[in-house]
């Protein structure tokens, strides 16, 4: 307890200082190497006609920016997920619901092409609905439908069949172009505009996360537990898949797919802290946007001076610990 009490405190207390030093490095390295002393020219004295002032403040620091709070997004609505289904595979991506925020998107983008950001944003959120109540729905009417790798498999089958629906209709319509974003992530083609229209909903995802922490970590103890002690937890699960739905909404369309953050960064936090999510959720976010901002930078140096989709990136890391989990865990419900 002490060894966990101790790890939670520091990581909150160092979140700025790993913060700064993570930015730091993204705005540093990249195609162009650029040194402290412009860094610091550019912050403070602006010149537009200085094409490295320009590639620091339009590029670089609204990229580390929107990999912070994508990373942070799709870490705590990880944790909500294990927490609420007590399923040690459960994310955005492995559930599919990232495929349903980009499925809803490429709807969009074909069939109604003037859509605001706004209209985009929405859409990301109905798509991530759509596919929680497709997975669970479906889940619970299968036999045996609720076990971990069960809920992972028809997951991955939804979210494939969603892609595939998307690639077809992008291919018909002529946009793959367009769409292309959203399936193989760029964070160096975020749009800086769309990131502050999505933060008032991050706020209030993020709020709504660490409201619901304490009941959550009494649902993961098991229904039976959660009842026993007084607990509404249909009204629980319903919130929380409200804040999974607004955050990995917003997630996708500021950044387009990116998979196994909310797998991978859930059980870092857990066993730093252990199980209770008045830790787990804000560890995860603060752990989760620092990890995605790390991979961007790594993507730059993979197959340099060219740039490996982040998506890349997260995968070779996530699919080995995917696979760790289903040998050393096997299908057993945990939280």
């Amino acid at each position: 307890m002490r060894f966990q009490l101790r790890a939670y405190t520091v990581i909150l207390w160092t979140a700025p200082v790993a913060i700064v030093l993570t930015m730091l490095l993204s705005v540093l390295y990249g195609a162009k190497q650029i040194d402290i002393g412009t860094i610091r020219d550019s912050l403070f004295r602006f010149d537009e006609g200085n094409v490295n002032h320009q590639i620091i403040m339009h590029s670089r620091i609204p990229r580390v920016m929107g990999a912070l709070l994508v990373g942070a997004f799709l870490a705590v609505s990880g944790a909500l997920m294990q927490g609420m289904t007590r399923n040690y595979l459960a994310s955005p991506s492995i559930m599919g619901v990232s495929d349903g925020s980009a499925f809803a998107i490429t709807l969009c983008m074909v069939f109604l092409p003037n859509s605001s950001s706004m209209d985009m944003i929405l859409y990301s959120f109905a798509g991530s609905a759509l596919c929680i109540v497709l997975v669970f729905g479906l889940a619970s009417l299968l036999p045996g439908g609720l076990s971990p790798v069960r809920m992972a498999i028809l997951g991955t089958i939804i979210g494939t069949f969603l892609s595939s629906v998307s690639a077809a209709l992008s291919t018909y319509f002529q946009v793959s172009q367009n769409i292309s974003f959203w399936y193989n992530a760029r964070l160096h083609q975020l749009d800086p505009a769309l990131i502050k229209l999505a933060i008032p909903f991050a706020v209030v995802g993020i709020i709504m996360a660490l409201l619901l922490s304490k009941s959550i970590s009494v649902l993961a103890l098991g229904e039976d537990v959660a009842v026993s002690l007084g607990q509404k937890t249909a009204i629980i699960k319903l919130a929380a898949t409200l804040c999974v739905v607004i955050l990995t909404g917003i997630s996708v369309a500021i950044a387009g797919k990116i998979g196994f953050v909310g797998l991978i960064v859930p059980h870092v936090a857990r066993f730093l802290t252990g199980l209770d999510y008045r830790w787990i959720i804000p560890c995860s976010a603060v752990l989760g946007g620092v990890f995605l901002a790390l991979c961007d930078v790594l993507s730059r140096f993979l197959n340099y001076p060219f740039e490996m989709p982040i998506g890349v990136v997260t995968a070779m890391l996530g699919v080995p610990f995917f696979l760790y989990l289903i040998r050393t865990r096997g299908g057993e419900k945990r939280a």
